[in-house]
């Protein structure tokens, strides 16, 4: 028989196999199928709205039933299960509940609840309850503890480790970030008969009392949390991922990622430094007198390029460098003909990665009337508002690009940074991107131009590009060294009493600090811990948006050092091996948001189907939609003939976003046999 074909009856056998049912498949239908989808029954607590925000960040699909709604569905047999073609159909693989007995112990709807749970093997989450012998524990007064955890030192047992929690090292200790304030409240009670401890603290008088188990009883399984907590505290956000890979037995829809990478803007420019007796930085449209970059300014030495090479080396983490090729430029023409700082980053180039920031870093928006404060939009004599020009704009980008192509670095003409992300929209003075930037990201194939996160924390259009939101951290551009940079934290976050601006005091998302920071030892006590705090909240909340800082932040006393170490430190001493900081560039993570917007699009508008059956998964999406997937380690993906490893290893279990292969319409995946 001829090769074609051979390969024509193949794979004509194969899609034969996929539609005529076999006797075995017929006396396998009564294995039930589990639907892909979590219910939760929410109280309003913080408890259960934390386990809702992880569900919704990493893509797993949820219904939720709220209890203060007079007209929400009463929970029932048939709300829970039915038949789909003759098969039982449980329409929820886990169930979130505020506590034990949401319902009443003696209701008929968690008597309902409780038979559905048995009969299909469905887990319950218990958000937040208090340690008693009806979640398996015994009462806090036998042994255990209840009241204030804050800075408490807890662990991930055994159990836990080779759980659910694998992703863990260990060690947990609770927050403490106001000695004056009650952050977390807990009863550790010790385990009786059927429960299984995942975090233990120490107790007086000797050994250890739980803080969360799983208690199996009557058939049914529970996840026992006795510990009150919120979405944004890092002891929830560090077990956030564990919690839900219980509740749905490590087989769902979504991924998360421990995402961190860290912009350098104006890598080449000098920076404008931060005058302590003005208070105010020359140059800037609010400070009267001086020359900004010309006076004093801030600008890494190759002696800090070469601090900034090292220092990855021996961290184990890569910047961006976001570059201003003209600027350099015109640095060297200033300073007799020579670029020592370009020097070394050139040879070093290999190095680091490296971002458009345009040639010489003008503002690319509006053309800006600086004869008022704050600066407004030129106009012309009809009142239209003058632009900069495609001409322009695209000229800054295509300089830039081939610079840095004539000095042998290798960048990525799809990414761009404006500076200051001008060009998009800045309000107040200017409410609409300027019309011509989405041409000229044409013109130079820009498919992701940054964004400000603090603005924009949405991904959006812009022509056929897409915004890449990023977080600014709180160490300034306009500073060298640790006492300038207090200084400048105090004039704004401190009173007018005190002596700052009151910008604090006006601002009401703004909260002013009880008295001045001590310059000398104000940035090292205060504001690097509080910044590592911040960006270690995006890292673990399965945010991929970059940070940005700038290269005065490398330059001098260094300042930025002591914040992505500690971050560093931070995350590797609380999380496992197997669950290693993911460092993507800006093309990555514009296309990992474009992906989450269009599966939470596909899940609001219900056109996602997603089950099991035995060990076989199966996930319809619209097309050209790619589904996130998580699952167990062995499991493999259905091809047209024959079976592939699926995902990549993460936190102890595989994930990946992914399509049915040519002539499938649906994904399936093999899960591994027990």
């Amino acid at each position: 028989m001829p090769r074609s074909a051979r390969t024509a009856s193949l794979l004509a056998a194969a899609l034969l196999a996929t539609v005529i049912p076999s006797a075995a498949a017929s006396a396998a239908e009564t294995v039930p199928r589990i639907d892909l989808t979590v219910l939760v029954v929410d109280d309003g607590g913080s408890a259960v709205e934390a386990i809702t925000s992880e569900l919704r960040s990493t893509g797993v699909p949820y219904r939720r039933v709220d209890l203060a709604d007079s007209g929400r569905p009463v929970i029932t047999a048939g709300f829970l299960s039915d038949t789909v073609s003759g098969r039982p159909r449980a329409k929820y693989q886990g169930v979130v509940l505020p506590h034990e007995s949401a319902f009443g112990p003696d209701s008929a709807e968690q008597a309902a609840l409780t038979a559905y749970e048995k009969t299909f093997g469905v887990p319950q989450v218990d958000a937040y309850t208090w340690a008693h012998p009806g979640v398996g524990l015994d009462y806090t007064s036998e042994g255990g503890l209840s009241g204030p955890l804050d800075g408490a030192a807890a662990s991930v047992t055994a159990a836990g480790r080779a759980g659910p929690f694998r992703h863990l090292d260990g060690p947990l200790t609770f927050e403490d970030n106001d000695p004056a304030i009650a952050e977390s409240y807990g009863y550790a009670g010790r385990p009786r008969e059927g429960y299984t401890s995942y975090l233990d603290i120490p107790v007086d008088g000797g050994g250890r009392a739980s803080l969360i188990g799983e208690y199996a009883h009557d058939g049914r399984r529970e996840l026992v949390v006795t510990f009150a907590y919120n979405q944004y505290q890092r002891q929830f956000r560090a077990l956030a991922r564990g919690i839900v890979e219980w509740l749905t037995q490590g087989v769902h829809l979504g991924q998360s990622r421990s995402y961190f990478s860290v912009h350098v803007d104006d890598v080449l420019a000098p920076d404008a430094r931060w005058d302590t007796a003005r208070n105010c930085t020359p140059g800037d449209f609010d400070c009267v007198g001086g020359d900004g970059e010309g006076e004093n300014p801030v600008r890494m030495t190759a002696e800090d390029a070469r601090y900034a090479a090292a220092w990855q080396k021996s961290s184990g983490f890569t910047l961006d460098m976001v570059y201003n090729g003209g600027q350099g430029e015109q640095w060297k023409t200033e300073h007799g003909g020579t670029d020592p700082l370009a020097a070394q980053l050139i040879a070093d180039r290999a190095q680091y990665r490296w971002v458009n920031h345009t040639y010489t870093h003008p503002f690319l928006g509006c053309v800006q009337d600086n004869t008022t404060v704050p600066w407004q939009c030129a106009e012309n004599a009809t009142g239209a508002t003058l632009w900069t020009s495609r001409s322009v704009i695209s000229g800054q980008i295509r300089d830039n690009h081939n610079w840095a192509v004539a000095k042998g670095i290798s960048v990525d003409r799809t990414e761009l940074v404006t500076g200051e992300h001008s060009g998009l929209k800045t309000l107040p003075q200017q409410g609409a991107d300027n019309p011509n930037l989405a041409g000229a990201l044409a013109d130079n194939g820009v498919k992701w131009i940054a964004s400000d996160n603090s603005r924009e924390p949405r991904q959006r259009a812009v022509g056929a590009a897409k915004t890449v939101p990023r977080h600014p951290m709180n160490v300034y551009y306009n500073v060298g060294t640790a006492a300038e940079m207090a200084d400048e934290y105090n004039w704004i976050y401190t009173s007018r009493a005190d002596g700052g601006s009151g910008i604090c005091e006006s601002n009401p998302a703004s909260t002013c600090l009880p008295a001045p920071l001590d310059t000398a030892t104000g940035y090292a006590s205060h504001i690097v811990p509080q910044e590592a705090r911040t960006a270690l909240s995006h890292v673990v909340a399965n945010d991929p948006r970059p940070h940005y800082v700038h290269q005065s932040n490398l330059a001098e006393e260094r300042i930025l050092y002591p914040v992505l170490d500690r971050v560093l430190a931070d995350y590797r001493a609380l999380f496992a091996d197997n669950t290693p900081l993911v460092n993507p560039r800006q093309r990555d993570v514009g296309t990992e948001l474009n992906r989450r917007a269009a599966w939470e699009q596909a899940l609001a508008a219900g056109q996602v189907a997603a089950y099991r059956i035995g060990t076989t998964v199966t996930v319809k999406a619209p097309a050209g939609v790619t589904a996130p997937i998580t699952v167990p380690e062995g499991t493999r993906k259905q091809l047209l003939l024959g079976t592939a490893v699926f995902g990549t290893a993460y936190a102890g279990t595989r994930s990946a976003w992914t399509a049915p292969e040519p002539l499938q319409s649906a994904t399936t995946l093999r899960l591994p046999t027990v």
